[in-house]
């Protein structure tokens, strides 16, 4: 069974559009996770972070920004309204919260709109004590000689603070750990990172990464949209399978056009796509598995061979998942497996999972194979072990030579580093051997002792001085 991390009470940010609450998450939380932007509707999904503050921890929620009050009362609209999603989710946080930081902006002062929605919380919840008045942008004295008018909002306590320089913020979390139900608190809390799988999911635009990610938890986690480029932010999500914490980040998706539109177009959407892109890149730089997921349904392009590489590239466990299996009229897998092989022939020792997000078929065998590449990719191979390996290879095949007319002679094999694994094969000084004779013992590596879905890096060490390398 699969569970969300909900050890923690939870601190929900919430507010009208461009009132700074992503800026704030990224600096309670310490991280640069959130897209800042003076966009509209920039944040889409809900940012969820955890926080320590004097010894005691919360969970952090960036929700997205209200645009439209309807979608707080709840009206009904078209499913696939992206920012009806957006509304939909907040209202669903703010309800399940702990503490919700009301957010307003002390530039423009307390709008109309803010007094509404402060009428919508009310309605919403049975009491406002657990509602802190948050008031942003205050940047200087004068600012905060004119903070009155925002006691007229009748919410309580006021916690003026400016989110870009961090001006306040730590006498807003003791304000927050303060208020926060005392029973729920846990002390001595470390964040799970060193303990942790880490997993990426990655992918084209509107493959399904959204829907993988609400179908391993089994709710509506993240927002989901037939239209491209919905998630726009990485999403860390920390579950316990099978007592193991993988924590799942679903990315925006990448795509060529959104590259190159990034830059030769100014329009505030393209932009953001830059922004998302990026991001994806940099969450894939602090995993150990990537999800790649494709829409087996559709032909594999230029662009999926591209996104593998760069997996391939910063030496990252990978997993490809065919995704909307369900769309596929005849599901011969075993064609469809070698169709996939003939496509990324550069990674054929990463497993191929066929799946549909949309009605969760095979999802827990995904979950499966990424405990066990976790651990394939740990794996440390003995020398006596390497030693007996590489006697009996050669007696297969022996040392191939690149060039000039001597064969080379094998010296040494061992395994320097795990995780990813690395090895060094040391050759005499003046040999020269084939890169096809690496390729050779890499495969006979996997025949021999696996490495499921891990990039295998041989050096080719000539006296002491590192004189090629293969990796696959």
């Amino acid at each position: 069974m699969i569970k969300t991390n909900k050890k923690f009470p939870s601190v929900v940010i919430f507010g009208r559009t461009n009132v700074g609450k992503s800026t704030l998450f990224n600096k309670l939380t310490e991280k640069n996770q959130a897209l800042v932007s003076k966009i509209e509707g920039t944040t889409r999904d809900s940012n969820i972070g955890q926080v320590n503050w004097g010894g005691k921890s919360f969970e952090l929620i960036d929700t997205g920004g209200i645009i439209d009050l309807k979608y707080l009362i709840g009206e009904k609209t078209k499913t696939d309204d992206i920012e009806a999603n957006v509304q939909k989710q907040a209202r669903k946080m703010i309800k399940q919260a702990d503490l919700v930081l009301f957010m307003v902006d002390a530039i423009s002062g307390p709008l109309s709109q803010d007094k509404q929605m402060i009428l919508l919380i009310k309605k919403m919840l049975p009491t406002t004590k657990n509602v802190i008045l948050v008031v942003n942008k205050v940047d200087n004295q004068k600012i905060r000689k004119e903070l009155a008018e925002f006691h007229k909002l009748a919410l309580g306590e006021l916690a003026p603070i400016s989110a870009s320089s961090g001006s306040g913020t730590g006498d807003l979390l003791d304000i927050i750990v303060k208020q926060l139900p005392g029973k729920k608190q846990i002390t001595g809390y470390q964040l799970p990172v060193a303990s942790s799988i880490d997993v990426c999911i990655l992918g084209q635009p509107n493959v399904g990464k959204s829907s993988l990610l609400n179908s391993i938890l089994g709710e509506e986690r993240v927002i989901v949209s037939p239209i491209p480029h919905t998630t726009r932010e990485p999403q860390d999500t920390i579950i316990n399978y099978k007592k193991q914490t993988v924590k799942l980040v679903d990315t925006a998706g990448i795509s060529k056009r959104g590259k190159q539109t990034a830059y030769k177009k100014k329009e505030k959407k393209y932009a953001l796509e830059k922004m998302g892109i990026a991001k994806s890149l940099k969450s894939l730089d602090k995993s150990d598995i990537a999800l790649m997921m494709v829409d087996i349904s559709q032909p594999i392009t230029r662009q999926d061979l591209k996104i593998i590489e760069e997996i391939i590239d910063r030496k990252k466990s990978l997993i490809i998942i065919a995704n909307k299996w369900d769309a596929v009229e005849e599901r011969n897998t075993k064609e469809y497996t070698q169709y996939l092989k003939d496509k990324f022939p550069f990674a054929l020792w990463a497993p191929i999972q066929f799946t549909s997000a949309l009605t969760g078929e095979k999802i827990k065998k995904i979950m499966d194979l990424i405990l066990d590449i976790s651990e394939q990719r740990k794996k440390e191979i003995t020398d006596s072990q390497l030693n007996t390996f590489l006697m009996r290879i050669v007696k297969i095949h022996k040392p191939s030579k690149g060039k000039g007319t001597k064969r080379p002679h094998i010296h040494k094999f061992q395994q320097v580093k795990s995780d990813p694994p690395v090895f060094e094969l040391r050759i005499g000084a003046k040999d020269d051997l084939h890169f096809s004779y690496v390729r050779f013992i890499e495969n006979r590596l996997r025949d021999k002792f696996g490495f499921l879905g891990t990039p295998i890096t041989i050096y080719v060490v000539k006296n002491k001085t590192i004189h090629g390398k293969h990796e696959k």
